[in-house]
């Protein structure tokens, strides 16, 4: 039986890479993306699979929310689907900065691109994921742990815990999960942009206040750079996907991707241990 699947943030990275993955695979993939030369693009590599780009997705501006639900819900008639199987929320980016120099505009825009932004979009969506006996994904990091210089990765993730958890429990009713794919180290195109960014921002930021930082952050830099030849290829986060929609019961967490198995079990441990340990390490 065809299905059919949405999918947040389909530019680069794992959004793109399962949109393809998934569109190959046989699902009707309803592809979201901010660009119109990034719809032209996937076109073009999806060949003849069914997939159909959403554009524009801003997931901060309510208008474009609107719009992609008339999109989908017309293009579902169309096609022949009474209901939505999956919903992936994939979409967000991040930054590395210290607290104190993190511009508050930019964890707005990550607060509303992977809290707010998804809750419209499941408002909107439930009716149809009701009727296709459906399951929402969630693209997060794999542990929830206080690492230090990326809350506007982090802070957003905490929330999106309660509300998966909480979306869990309300919509058990329907039988529709909510499936935490938790990633370690993913190679994308954030990485490369993040590290410029922050290379940008040593310039900006006041000099007295990056002092207090800069040794941390110049040994960070060292430690991600050994990190990043390890990331894992988004493909492998596109069969994972694939697996948990195939999954008769998924479960509701998966993990994939450099380091997530140590993450996710340091995330076992009292949460005060953790907090100390976190502490020592900064």
């Amino acid at each position: 039986m065809k299905k059919a699947v949405v999918i947040t943030g389909c530019s680069s990275g794992i959004g793109r890479a399962t949109a393809l993955h998934l569109a190959r695979l046989g699902y009707t993939v309803f592809a979201t993306v901010r660009k119109e030369e990034d719809a032209d693009s996937l076109r073009r590599e999806a060949g003849q699979a069914e997939l159909v780009p959403v554009c524009p997705l801003d997931l901060t501006r309510p208008g474009d929310i609107a719009a992609a639900l008339d999109t989908i819900g017309r293009e579902l008639y169309g096609r022949g689907f009474e209901g939505l199987y999956a919903l992936v929320n994939n979409a967000g980016a991040g930054g590395i900065a210290p607290v104190e120099l993190l511009d508050p505009s930019l964890l707005r825009r990550e607060l509303e691109t992977r809290l707010v932004g998804p809750v419209a979009l499941i408002q909107g969506l439930l009716p149809r994921l009701r009727r296709g006996g459906g399951r929402i994904l969630w693209i997060t990091t794999p542990a929830l742990l206080p690492l230090p210089f990326i809350a506007s990765i982090h802070v957003p993730d905490f929330g999106a815990n309660g509300l998966i958890r909480t979306l869990d429990v309300e919509l058990r009713p329907w039988r529709i999960p909510n499936i935490m794919i938790r990633c370690g180290g993913i190679r994308t195109a954030a990485v490369e942009r993040s590290k410029r960014d922050l290379e940008e921002s040593f310039r900006s930021w006041p000099p007295d206040r990056l002092a207090l930082y800069t040794e941390r952050l110049r040994r960070e830099q060292r430690e991600h750079a050994a990190f990043d030849r390890k990331r894992t290829a988004p493909e492998k986060v596109a069969e994972t996907i694939a697996k948990t929609l195939a999954a008769r019961r998924p479960k509701r967490r998966y993990r994939v991707g450099h380091m997530s198995g140590a993450a996710a079990f340091f995330e076992a441990f009292p949460q005060r241990f953790v907090d100390f340990v976190m502490s020592r390490r900064s």
